[in-house]
Protein backbone atom coordinates (compact mmCIF):
# COMPACT_ATOMS: atom_id res chain seq x y z
CA UNK A 1 0.00 0.00 0.00
CA UNK A 2 1.36 3.66 -0.85
CA UNK A 3 0.13 5.85 1.95
CA UNK A 4 1.32 9.47 1.58
CA UNK A 5 -0.11 10.96 4.89
CA UNK A 6 -1.07 14.44 4.47
CA UNK A 7 0.84 17.47 6.64
CA UNK A 8 0.02 16.59 10.71
CA UNK A 9 -1.74 12.97 10.19
CA UNK A 10 -0.99 10.73 12.36
CA UNK A 11 1.05 7.89 10.51
CA UNK A 12 -0.44 4.65 10.27
CA UNK A 13 1.84 1.89 11.79
CA UNK A 14 2.13 -1.49 9.87
CA UNK A 15 0.25 -2.96 12.79
CA UNK A 16 -2.65 -0.36 12.39
CA UNK A 17 -2.53 -1.12 8.28
CA UNK A 18 -2.76 -5.05 9.48
CA UNK A 19 -6.54 -3.97 10.54
CA UNK A 20 -7.54 -2.75 7.59
CA UNK A 21 -10.96 -4.39 6.19
CA UNK A 22 -11.16 -4.08 2.47
CA UNK A 23 -8.41 -5.33 0.85
CA UNK A 24 -8.82 -3.71 -2.78
CA UNK A 25 -7.10 -0.34 -1.37
CA UNK A 26 -4.07 0.76 -2.39
CA UNK A 27 -3.39 4.04 -1.72
CA UNK A 28 -4.20 6.85 0.04
CA UNK A 29 -6.65 8.63 -2.29
CA UNK A 30 -8.20 5.22 -2.54
CA UNK A 31 -8.32 5.11 1.55
CA UNK A 32 -9.68 8.47 2.18
CA UNK A 33 -12.77 7.78 -0.11
CA UNK A 34 -13.65 4.87 1.33
CA UNK A 35 -13.41 6.12 4.94
CA UNK A 36 -15.57 9.12 3.58
CA UNK A 37 -18.42 6.86 2.39
CA UNK A 38 -17.70 5.10 6.04
CA UNK A 39 -18.38 8.10 7.56
CA UNK A 40 -21.58 9.20 5.18
CA UNK A 41 -23.27 6.27 6.36
CA UNK A 42 -22.62 7.27 10.24
CA UNK A 43 -24.00 10.58 9.73
CA UNK A 44 -26.55 8.83 8.16
CA UNK A 45 -27.39 6.66 11.73
CA UNK A 46 -26.87 9.61 13.23
CA UNK A 47 -29.94 11.07 12.13
CA UNK A 48 -31.97 7.71 12.52
CA UNK A 49 -30.86 8.02 16.02
CA UNK A 50 -32.36 9.39 19.01
CA UNK A 51 -30.94 12.17 20.51
CA UNK A 52 -28.57 10.30 23.11
CA UNK A 53 -26.03 11.73 25.66
CA UNK A 54 -22.89 12.74 23.32
CA UNK A 55 -20.69 13.12 26.11
CA UNK A 56 -20.16 9.17 27.31
CA UNK A 57 -17.75 6.72 26.67
CA UNK A 58 -19.16 4.71 24.91
CA UNK A 59 -20.83 6.66 23.01
CA UNK A 60 -17.48 7.94 22.02
CA UNK A 61 -16.10 4.94 20.88
CA UNK A 62 -19.71 3.85 19.09
CA UNK A 63 -19.15 6.92 17.04
CA UNK A 64 -15.81 6.07 15.88
CA UNK A 65 -16.80 2.64 15.28
CA UNK A 66 -19.69 3.66 13.00
CA UNK A 67 -17.70 5.92 11.21
CA UNK A 68 -15.21 3.41 10.23
CA UNK A 69 -16.06 0.06 10.99
CA UNK A 70 -16.26 -0.95 7.34
CA UNK A 71 -12.57 0.30 6.75
CA UNK A 72 -10.61 -0.70 10.31
CA UNK A 73 -10.81 -3.83 12.81
CA UNK A 74 -9.99 -1.68 15.54
CA UNK A 75 -12.98 0.71 14.69
CA UNK A 76 -14.19 1.90 18.01
CA UNK A 77 -11.03 1.02 20.05
CA UNK A 78 -8.85 3.00 21.83
CA UNK A 79 -5.08 3.08 20.46
CA UNK A 80 -2.70 0.78 22.62
CA UNK A 81 0.44 2.27 20.99
CA UNK A 82 2.18 5.93 21.00
CA UNK A 83 1.62 7.72 18.47
CA UNK A 84 3.32 11.05 16.70
CA UNK A 85 0.73 13.35 18.87
CA UNK A 86 -1.64 12.65 21.75
CA UNK A 87 -1.48 11.25 25.50
CA UNK A 88 -0.07 8.11 26.79
CA UNK A 89 -2.14 5.27 25.25
CA UNK A 90 -3.06 4.15 29.16
CA UNK A 91 -3.94 7.55 30.31
CA UNK A 92 -6.35 7.56 27.33
CA UNK A 93 -9.81 6.27 28.74
CA UNK A 94 -9.43 8.27 32.29
CA UNK A 95 -8.34 11.30 29.79
CA UNK A 96 -11.56 11.27 28.08
CA UNK A 97 -13.66 10.44 30.79
CA UNK A 98 -11.87 13.88 32.44
CA UNK A 99 -12.59 15.71 29.18
CA UNK A 100 -16.50 15.40 29.06
CA UNK A 101 -16.96 15.75 32.25
CA UNK A 102 -15.21 19.43 32.65
CA UNK A 103 -17.08 19.92 29.62
CA UNK A 104 -20.28 19.66 31.99
CA UNK A 105 -19.13 21.51 34.52
CA UNK A 106 -17.78 24.54 32.11
CA UNK A 107 -21.20 24.54 30.38
CA UNK A 108 -23.05 24.17 33.61
CA UNK A 109 -20.95 27.53 35.10
CA UNK A 110 -21.36 29.24 31.80
CA UNK A 111 -17.92 30.69 32.30
CA UNK A 112 -17.62 30.34 28.44
CA UNK A 113 -20.16 30.75 25.42
CA UNK A 114 -20.84 27.54 23.97
CA UNK A 115 -19.43 27.53 20.17
CA UNK A 116 -16.07 28.71 22.14
CA UNK A 117 -16.47 25.95 24.55
CA UNK A 118 -17.50 23.58 21.75
CA UNK A 119 -14.19 24.74 19.82
CA UNK A 120 -12.03 23.94 22.73
CA UNK A 121 -13.62 20.53 23.56
CA UNK A 122 -13.06 19.55 19.94
CA UNK A 123 -8.83 20.42 20.59
CA UNK A 124 -8.47 18.92 23.66
CA UNK A 125 -10.17 15.60 22.17
CA UNK A 126 -8.02 15.96 19.03
CA UNK A 127 -4.76 16.49 21.78
CA UNK A 128 -5.76 13.39 23.33
CA UNK A 129 -6.02 11.07 19.89
CA UNK A 130 -7.27 8.13 21.51
CA UNK A 131 -7.86 6.38 18.10
CA UNK A 132 -4.54 4.69 16.12
CA UNK A 133 -6.88 7.23 12.92
CA UNK A 134 -9.14 9.55 12.41
CA UNK A 135 -9.03 11.62 15.34
CA UNK A 136 -10.02 14.66 14.01
CA UNK A 137 -12.80 13.89 11.63
CA UNK A 138 -14.22 12.01 15.16
CA UNK A 139 -13.61 15.07 17.04
CA UNK A 140 -15.58 17.36 14.55
CA UNK A 141 -18.29 15.54 14.24
CA UNK A 142 -18.40 15.45 18.41
CA UNK A 143 -17.93 18.90 18.77
CA UNK A 144 -21.16 19.10 16.40
CA UNK A 145 -23.19 17.04 17.95
CA UNK A 146 -23.03 18.89 21.36
CA UNK A 147 -23.60 22.07 19.67
CA UNK A 148 -26.57 20.53 18.56
CA UNK A 149 -27.65 18.63 21.37
CA UNK A 150 -28.22 22.29 22.53
CA UNK A 151 -29.67 24.06 19.64
CA UNK A 152 -26.72 25.64 17.81
CA UNK A 153 -25.69 25.39 14.46
CA UNK A 154 -22.76 23.23 13.34
CA UNK A 155 -19.28 24.44 12.78
CA UNK A 156 -18.11 25.69 9.47
CA UNK A 157 -14.76 24.03 9.81
CA UNK A 158 -13.38 26.16 7.09
CA UNK A 159 -15.83 25.11 4.47
CA UNK A 160 -13.85 22.57 3.09
CA UNK A 161 -12.60 19.10 3.09
CA UNK A 162 -9.83 18.56 5.76
CA UNK A 163 -8.65 15.57 4.94
CA UNK A 164 -6.92 16.91 1.24
CA UNK A 165 -3.83 18.44 2.05
CA UNK A 166 -4.11 22.36 1.08
CA UNK A 167 -4.28 25.81 2.52
CA UNK A 168 -7.22 25.41 4.54
CA UNK A 169 -6.23 21.91 6.01
CA UNK A 170 -2.91 24.39 7.16
CA UNK A 171 -4.88 26.79 8.64
CA UNK A 172 -6.82 24.38 11.10
CA UNK A 173 -3.34 22.80 11.71
CA UNK A 174 -1.94 25.78 13.07
CA UNK A 175 -4.91 26.68 14.44
CA UNK A 176 -4.93 23.92 16.73
CA UNK A 177 -1.12 24.65 17.68
CA UNK A 178 -1.89 27.59 18.92
CA UNK A 179 -4.83 26.34 20.69
CA UNK A 180 -1.75 24.01 21.94
CA UNK A 181 -0.13 27.21 23.41
CA UNK A 182 -3.44 28.26 24.98
CA UNK A 183 -4.15 31.21 22.19
CA UNK A 184 -7.88 29.56 20.80
CA UNK A 185 -8.41 32.93 18.73
CA UNK A 186 -7.29 31.20 15.33
CA UNK A 187 -9.28 28.02 16.26
CA UNK A 188 -12.60 30.10 17.05
CA UNK A 189 -12.02 32.08 13.36
CA UNK A 190 -11.41 28.96 11.35
CA UNK A 191 -14.61 27.38 13.31
CA UNK A 192 -16.66 30.11 12.54
CA UNK A 193 -17.44 32.03 15.81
Amino acid sequence: MKLIDPPGATPLSPEDLEGLIPEHITTRGELDAWEAQNILEATAWLREKRASEVLDDGFARRLHKKMFDQTWIWAGKYRQREANIGADPRQIPVLVRQLFDNYRHQRKAAALQPRQLAARFHRDLVWIHPFANGNGRHARLMADLLLQQHGHAPFTWGRADLTRTGPVRERYLTALREADRGDYRALEDFVGI
